[in-house]
């Protein structure tokens, strides 16, 4: 229309002479439009640029505009017309509440003519029903009464709805009113609109949509205590007569809140039961999905003791009308993501058991080939919360026997075994502790059927490091609680799975190399190795040289360095072996420091080990012999030096003189870092200062320094 730039604030006097001129021109062009509905818009649309022209234009121009809409004979025409205009309105003058007023009124004005003859005949002709028929005002005058509600004053609406209860047959008026007036105003009186309500046509606006409006602001904001269970039976009076399947569950799952808001377990269960009644038949709840979903979540929002919530009668029930398997699992995850989040403590309640039991049962067979890892993912997730948040307490079997159903219900779910097995383990530790490591004749049975439980149930999982893992785990539970053939058979199967471990795993969907978590399992297992006692039938450290027998023929990657960093750590272990006494012990089991007592056979075998792995270390190194793998070879030579410094007796002249070519080694390509190399000597050389370690003096004497060229 014309261009202006200027500041958004202006004033009429700092426009230009030829904006204004363009701009009377463009408003006189639109009065010469003869229709008046073009005329109406094309001026209502450009009304802001009345601010071009004078400081009160605008607010001479939206009266104008207002009585024009007088002149549209079509009742539904005129009205979106003033919806436009209350748009416009609140968009160039917001503050100028008249004319939003004055719309309003004059459409309250002409409100008796949808009821009259001209319209009711060309609804024949057009073969509409009156009830559709005014379904087709309410955005507009919702919008209306919106821009009208809008921080006005409490008079201004009582005022509103005075003038509505004058007019005959008002329901669409009243249902707007609800629908745009403050949820606080409307819920303050209540009464008031159900005794309108009550008033209304039935032929005219339908009754139970004017009772959802209502139930939509009770739910946001609370009536007079002394109401509400009036408001309740009067509006469930008129739902409960409802016939259309559809109409009622829309009305019923609004009014839900409102039970669930004010009532108790009995007025919550009475309202199921009546939706059960109305939903049941000819199968009607599987169009009503949704609202039924929508009832199960306000019902959970507002109850948290699920005791309460299971023993309600009518609750399992109303879940079995979730026929659909996709819906009915939304729903069960529904349940029990409240169930965790709102749980505070662990429960033994049979009720609860029972019901939450039926749920994640429902969840888990819903599993099948299709599933996304994701959605596994998150089911286990579900079924394990409710794993933890049980708990019988000191009845130690009656929780085993309770873990033992949940094993056979959620076979399918990987990580729910993963958990069960970790929660039996635990079940033994607390059995442990209750006793103080002195078990009588019955927990001692007991703490062997957790252990039975655990060897059997690991083999049905398919990751094999959780297989590896779990066996670890399990065998350091029973060796605990004395279990020590258990334990054995634990550590066993443990090595006897190393060779079925993939070169490449999945994790998170991605394939990575296995060697790496290998390393990090035979670290762990190594730790837990030096405590296990040997068994008298089965000869000295048999679990240490079967792993080695293991290791050694495990097909390891051929540009890799983790055999040799394994075996180095089995000298660590090899090494604590040889202690008089372990650095650590478990309570009531007698490891080998006691077992042989420092034996000099036994510590000949501990030594032909070394030097077997030892030997094994030094045929890698001398693979790594070629140029492409030189700087390989000196971080390994230095990491094993830093190994025999750190675990080795260099008083003995073999290992010294092996430290000293291991040195030239890590130096002799040039691939050693000077720094680390400096700081290294420079801790012998402290270390030599101890008395016990008088002997590190001559090996620093033969550790030279060399300089790059």
């Amino acid at each position: 229309m014309c261009c202006f730039r200027g500041p958004y604030n202006f004033t009429p006097e700092s426009v230009n002479d030829t904006a204004k001129e363009t701009c009377l021109n463009w408003f006189f062009k639109i009065a010469s439009i003869r229709e008046l509905i073009p005329r109406f818009y094309v001026e209502a649309a450009i009304s802001k640029c009345n601010k071009f022209l004078s400081k009160t234009g605008i607010s001479e121009c939206l009266p104008r505009l207002t009585a024009m809409i007088r002149g549209i004979g079509d009742p539904l025409v005129a009205v979106y017309a003033r919806a436009y205009l209350c748009r416009v309105g609140m968009e160039v003058a917001p503050h100028r509440k008249e004319s939003l007023n004055k719309n309003f009124f004059d459409f309250l004005l002409t409100f008796k003519q949808m009821h009259g003859d001209t319209v009711q005949n060309q609804l024949v002709v057009q073969c509409v029903e009156i009830p559709l028929y005014l379904t087709l005002y309410s955005p507009a005058i919702d919008w209306i009464l919106q821009c009208i509600a809008y921080r006005a004053p409490e008079i201004l609406l009582t005022e509103m709805m005075e003038r509505c209860k004058k007019l005959g047959n008002n329901a669409l008026l009243l249902n707007s009113v609800m629908s745009a007036f403050r949820a606080e105003f409307i819920a303050a009186r209540s009464m008031d609109f159900i005794g309108m309500i009550k008033e209304c046509d039935e032929s005219g606006f339908p009754k139970h949509l004017l009772f959802r409006s209502l139930g939509l602001n009770l739910a946001m904001a609370d009536p007079p205590e002394c109401d509400r269970l009036q408001i309740l039976n009067e509006a469930w009076k008129v739902i409960t007569k409802l016939k259309n399947p559809q109409d009622y569950i829309n009305c019923a799952e609004v009014w839900v809140e409102y039970t669930c808001r004010h009532f108790t377990k009995r007025e919550v269960n009475t309202v199921l039961a009546d939706v059960i009644k109305h939903m049941t038949p000819d199968r009607a709840f599987e169009d009503a999905y949704p609202q039924l979903q929508s009832i199960i979540q306000k019902i959970i929002t507002y109850f948290h003791d699920f005791s309460v919530l299971f023993s309600a009668e009518k609750f399992l029930p109303f879940l079995d009308m979730f026929q659909k398997e996709s819906v009915r699992v939304e729903v069960c995850k529904c349940i029990m993501e409240a169930f965790i989040k709102h749980q505070q403590d662990a429960t033994k309640d049979p009720v609860i058991l029972n019901a939450l039991l039926h749920v994640c049962k429902t969840m888990h067979d819903s599993v099948n080939a299709l599933t996304l890892e994701d959605e596994k993912r998150m089911l286990a997730s579900l079924i394990n919360g409710f794993i933890k948040m049980v708990s019988f307490g000191r009845d130690f079997e009656q929780q085993l026997s309770f873990y033992v159903e949940a094993r056979s219900m959620f076979c399918n779910l990987e990580p729910v075994l993963v958990q069960l097995v970790h929660s039996v383990n635990q079940l033994a530790m607390e059995t442990r502790k209750v006793m103080k490591g002195n078990h009588s004749r019955k927990t001692a049975a007991f703490v062997r059927a957790c252990v039975a439980f655990c060897f059997i149930t690991i083999p049905s999982l398919t990751s094999i490091f959780a297989r590896l893992n779990l066996y670890l785990n399990s065998g350091q539970v029973a060796l605990a609680n004395q279990c020590l053939s258990q334990a054995d058979a634990f550590f066993k199967a443990a090595v006897s799975l190393v060779p079925e471990v993939p070169k490449m795993i999945n994790i998170d969907g991605k394939m990575r190399p296995s060697e790496p978590f290998l390393l990090e399992f035979f670290c762990n297992f190594f730790s837990t190795l030096l405590i296990v006692p040997d068994h008298p039938e089965q000869g000295v450290l048999f679990l240490v040289r079967g792993l080695l027998n293991v290791i050694q023929d495990y097909m390891w990657e051929d540009n890799s360095d983790d055999k040799v960093r394994i075996y180095t750590n089995v000298l660590h272990l090899l090494s604590a072996m040889t202690q008089e006494t372990y650095i650590y012990h478990i309570d009531k089991v007698d490891s080998n420091d006691s077992l042989y007592g420092g034996d000099s056979k036994f510590l000949i075998e501990i030594n032909k080990l070394c030097e077997t792995v030892i030997a094994q270390i030094l045929d890698h190194l001398k693979t790594l012999g070629q140029e492409e793998t030189l700087k390989r070879q000196s971080q390994l030579a230095l990491y094993f030096f830093n190994s025999i410094l750190a675990h080795g007796d260099l008083r003995n002249n073999k290992l010294n003189q092996l430290s000293v070519n291991l040195w030239n080694l890590v130096q002799k390509h040039g691939f050693a870092d000077t720094k680390t190399m400096v700081k290294t000597l420079e801790y012998i050389k402290r270390q030599s200062k101890q008395p016990e370690m008088s002997h590190f003096t001559e090996l620093a004497l033969r550790l030279p320094l060399q300089s790059r060229t």
